[in-house]
């Protein structure tokens, strides 16, 4: 099976983002890391010299001096006096020799294990003194650090992926997203569209049949009548992929709308309709007050425009079909109902899925109209349910909340 081309382009998308992320945090903590430890050093050499200079400074013998620091101090005549258990190769009689003949002070560093030694030779009287102090402390503080910033680094660079990749799937969400919309509604129009588009040409090849073969103009009207009738159902379901394809950007100013006055211009739109089926539509409402709620009316026409049109679609000659309109404190509800076919109790809540069909031996097809419907209606915080039984009909009911009195204008 071949890869949908729009999830491999996302997960693409969201490696790039994750590693770039990843190696962005890893690059700041590396040198956070180099900073601290270029910190640590300097501040060791400071403290270091420091010591080595007090130390020198104050020293009257070599007995005694600081932990790990041995003192060596030459004479005029050559003989060295030294701490006790100096380490082997100290002093360093070539700086000793350098400093009296100079004059000069000279801070050096030792080679030796562990980090060497630092050394202060300086010519104090006819004495010249060298300060040795071991960098083993020093040393060690630096490979603990660098341990803990090389473990730091690594436990840094885990979480930078993880967090990364999280960042990266959430930054790339609305993108799949609205690449699943768009594939959404490419196959809900496509699917919607092939037939009424395939009726429609098969009726005009007949028209034209017709007309090439001289028929009389009661055939050529049948055939113009069934032209008109597909090309309104083609209408009718560009409105209702219009419609799908915008309820998720619709402005968030809403403003208020008389359901009286929608539900009014939605019958007498179908008054026609209604006559040529030889079916009974009415409008009933159990109060005068006014119905208002907040939304948008073209939306709510095209509901109750689609609850209409399928109440008449399924009601047979000589049926009813009535919207009735009623307010409950702060609730507007509106109920279209209809004595024709009806459905199965099982399909209540599967009619509002897009393209559902009916249970067991009911082949219905229901399309988009009552998963828009549904979609609208949650859209203006309202709800909508179905009842429904085979033979003796069927009602939807709609409830929205109402505007209240006062703010009404």
């Amino acid at each position: 099976m071949r890869s949908d081309p729009d999830r491999v382009l996302l997960r693409r998308a969201r490696r790039v983002m994750a590693l770039q992320a990843a190696a962005a945090i890893t690059v700041s903590l590396l040198v956070l890391g180099l900073l601290a430890l270029v910190v640590v050093v300097h501040s060791q050499n400071t403290a270091v010299t420091t010591l080595l200079h007090q130390t020198a400074a104050s020293t009257d013998d070599v007995n005694d001096p600081p932990p790990n620091v041995w003192i060596f101090k030459q004479h005029a005549d050559g003989a060295v006096d030294a701490t006790e258990d100096a380490p082997q190769g100290l002093p360093d009689y070539q700086v000793l020799n350098r400093v009296r003949a100079d004059g000069a002070p000279v801070t050096t560093t030792i080679d030796g294990d562990e980090g060497g030694y630092r050394a202060l030779t300086q010519l104090r009287g006819d004495q010249v003194v060298q300060v040795v102090m071991s960098r083993h402390e020093q040393h060690d503080e630096l490979e603990r650090l660098v341990a803990a910033l090389a473990a730091g680094e690594i436990v840094g660079l885990f979480i930078a992926l993880l967090s990364a990749a999280l960042l990266a799937r959430r930054a790339t969400a609305p993108l799949a997203d609205a690449l699943a919309r768009q594939r959404h509604f490419v196959a809900d129009a496509s699917h919607e569209l092939r037939t009424p588009l395939t009726q429609l040409h098969t009726r005009a090849q007949l028209l034209q049949m017709d007309l090439r073969a001289g028929s009389d103009l009661t055939n050529v009207a049948t055939d113009v009548d069934h032209l008109v009738t597909g090309t309104r159902h083609l209408g009718e379901v560009v409105d209702d992929l219009l419609l799908s394809s915008q309820l998720h950007r619709r402005d968030a100013t809403r403003k208020p709308v008389d359901i009286r006055t929608v539900a009014t211009d939605v019958l007498t739109n179908q008054a026609n309709r209604a006559t040529a089926q030889d079916v009974e539509l009415t409008l009933d409402s159990d109060t005068d007050a006014p119905l208002v709620v907040t939304g948008h009316q073209a939306a709510l026409r095209r509901v109750l425009t689609a609850l209409v049109d399928n109440a008449l679609s399924h009601t047979p000659v000589g049926g009813h079909v009535r919207v009735e309109l009623s307010r409950s404190g702060t609730t507007v509800t509106i109920v279209v109902r209809d004595d024709g076919t009806g459905f199965a109790p099982a399909d209540t809540e599967r009619i509002f899925d897009r393209f559902a069909r009916g249970s067991h031996s009911d082949h219905r097809r229901f399309g988009l109209g009552l998963a828009l419907a549904r979609e609208v209606i949650t859209g203006h915080e309202g709800t909508i349910e179905a009842w429904g039984r085979p033979g003796h009909g069927a009602a939807f009911t709609i409830h929205l909340p109402a505007v209240s009195d006062g703010d009404i204008t």
